[in-house]
């Protein structure tokens, strides 16, 4: 999963909550996902550019450690 800004993901479809890991070492999780759009960027080819589009500004998250 090659990007520019984003380390890793996962999605759990149980809780609708988006965990996403930057290259920085923050970590955030975003709830209320909906599977399509955690689809949308499994499949996406820029995941930055999905995750700025879809995700960021569009769900609440809390940061993680």
């Amino acid at each position: 999963m090659p990007s520019s800004v984003i380390r890793s993901f996962a999605y759990d479809p149980a809780a609708h909550r988006l965990d996403v890991r930057f290259l920085t070492g923050r970590a955030y999780s975003y709830e209320g996902v909906p599977e399509e759009i955690a689809e949308g960027m499994r499949r996406a080819s820029s995941k930055g550019r999905f995750f700025n589009a879809f995700i960021r500004d569009r769900f609440p998250f809390v940061r993680r450690r």
